[in-house]
């Protein structure tokens, strides 16, 4: 697979990555499974996992600034 930005190849690897869920709540998820660029470490999260991250932050706890969710496949 080839980066859309910058054409170079990604690798698959895991990384924590943060979601702006409100204008005040933040979720930071941990080790997400992304594929990544060599070059200009631009990301891309398969459908598969979006999907389960989109499930994670339905979940997120809105009252706080700030929660650290650790990704489990």
């Amino acid at each position: 697979m080839r980066c859309r930005v910058c054409g170079s190849k990604l690798h698959s690897t895991r990384t924590d990555l943060p979601f702006k869920v409100t204008e005040r709540t933040i979720v930071i998820l941990k080790q997400l499974p992304v594929m990544q660029c060599d070059r200009c470490s631009e990301y891309s999260i398969e459908d598969a996992v979006f999907a389960r991250v989109e499930d994670l932050l339905r979940t997120a706890d809105t009252s706080a600034e700030l929660e650290i969710i650790p990704f489990a496949a």
